[in-house]
């Protein structure tokens, strides 16, 4: 097995963060007493599964989405259900800012190696975290290379993510135990 071979990852895409306008004043008060599946936690800035977190009235904000598909779909469905109470929504600037995804080498990496050997961009401080912080600046993503690894990706968009992943292969490869 070397580097250079073709190796199949799977990269589990766990969480997509995606935001949209509404171009309308919202009333969130309406939006929970009259709206379905909704929960209004006032003073409460942790979120749930089921969670939907409207900010300054007119941009929402989604959590816990698996594709840029889905968030798509879900954010215009949820103007669709803003529609129905009567607000004047009009779907514009949908974007996805945030994904995360784990993907799982098939061998564990020797983290203080892989830091000695990437320096500029991988940082260890065992003390505080049990993880390798790999920051690749041209895509803005940020690996968490775990030494069973096991490797965390935060990016802003599912094909920067796979690049990350493609990226960093090589180098992991090369510390590994």
């Amino acid at each position: 097995m070397d580097a250079d071979s073709d190796v199949a990852l799977d990269i589990l895409i766990t969480n997509v963060v995606c935001v949209f306008r509404t171009r309308c004043h919202l009333n969130l008060r309406k939006i929970a007493l009259e709206g379905a599946n909704v929960i209004y936690k006032r003073d409460v800035g942790v979120r749930d599964s089921t969670y939907l977190n409207y900010l300054f009235l007119q941009i929402i904000l989604f959590f816990l989405l698996y594709s840029e598909e889905e968030a798509k779909f879900g954010a215009r469905r949820l103007a669709r259900s803003l529609q129905k109470l009567g607000f004047q929504v009009i779907f514009t600037d949908f974007k996805v800012v945030n994904v995360l995804a784990v993907c799982n080498m098939p061998f564990e990496i020797r983290l203080p190696e892989f830091t000695k050997n990437n320096r500029p961009h991988a940082s260890y401080e065992p003390e505080l975290h049990p993880a390798v912080c790999y920051r690749i600046k041209t895509l803005r993503a940020t690996l968490q290379i775990f030494s069973t690894g096991s490797i965390t990706v935060t990016g802003p968009n599912v094909k920067a993510v796979a690049s990350a992943v493609e990226q960093i292969y090589p180098f992991v490869f090369e510390s590994r135990k």
